[in-house]
């Protein structure tokens, strides 16, 4: 993996670059989990067609470091990825955000402009409150999640996110859980129809219907499902992931 210390993170954040054609897109993973972990298996399948992709494991997850003084904000891990994006000269590059990582990388896009060809977030955070999984973590306060709630939640859990939540740190997941409760303003939807980059929603089949996929489909942006999938589309059908992902960054 390559790495450079984050001036942002205070700390070394890891990633992959793999090669490949096109223009190159940006992974950006969600709350708990990891670049490193969750898409190797998209841009090795065959659908992907060998597009070069840089999954980075953001400050506090996967392989990358794990600063305790951090605050792990969104806009702050969009900084951090920016240095990423920047350390390899990308001039012009696609950006996939999924879940958190979706909010990211809408905060990133407004930031770069022109440099992003297209953005395509999964089921991002469009607004403040949060979804299911960080209004649960922040049920208690930071010290108590990081002494107790965190190996109580991993200890329950049996589906393939246990496998890079018990990697994380918990108080980057705590943090971050916060910051996509706080919110943004204006929200990550409204930025996110404003960017003058193309983009797309994607939404897994079986967390239809939804109001935020029904009002961006009438906003004259792509949207697209992928089909026998929830919000864990990476490993519930990742092949079916690639395919959408390749329609969608169709150079």
């Amino acid at each position: 993996m390559q790495s450079l210390f984050s001036l942002t993170a205070g700390a070394s954040v890891r990633w992959h670059d793999l090669p490949g054609q096109g223009i190159p897109i940006v992974f950006i993973h969600g709350l708990g989990c990891a670049s490193s972990y969750e898409y190797p298996r998209i841009v090795a399948d065959p659908a992907f067609r060998g597009r070069r992709a840089i999954l980075i494991d953001l400050p506090g997850y996967g392989f990358s470091d794990k600063p305790r003084d951090f605050d792990y904000s969104i806009a702050h891990q969009a900084d951090v990825v920016i240095e990423v994006i920047n350390a390899l000269k990308l001039s012009h590059c696609h950006l996939y955000g999924h879940s958190m990582g979706g909010s990211i990388a809408i905060e990133v896009a407004e930031q770069l402009g022109k440099r992003i060809g297209k953005l395509v977030v999964s089921e991002p955070n469009f607004h403040a409150g949060g979804g299911v999984y960080s209004r649960l973590l922040v049920e208690r306060p930071e010290a108590e999640f990081i002494s107790q709630v965190y190996d109580e939640m991993l200890a329950d859990h049996t589906s393939p996110w246990k496998g890079s939540a018990q990697n994380a740190a918990p108080w980057a997941m705590w943090r971050g859980a916060k910051s996509l409760i706080d919110g943004a303003s204006p929200s990550w939807m409204e930025t996110f129809l404003n960017l003058s980059c193309s983009r797309a929603l994607i939404f897994g089949e079986q967390s239809l219907p939804d109001s935020d996929f029904e009002y961006v489909s009438h906003q004259g942006i792509s949207v697209a499902t992928v089909p026998q999938a929830g919000h864990s589309m990476s490993w519930e059908n990742p092949s079916a992931l690639a395919v959408v992902l390749q329609e969608e960054f169709n150079d």
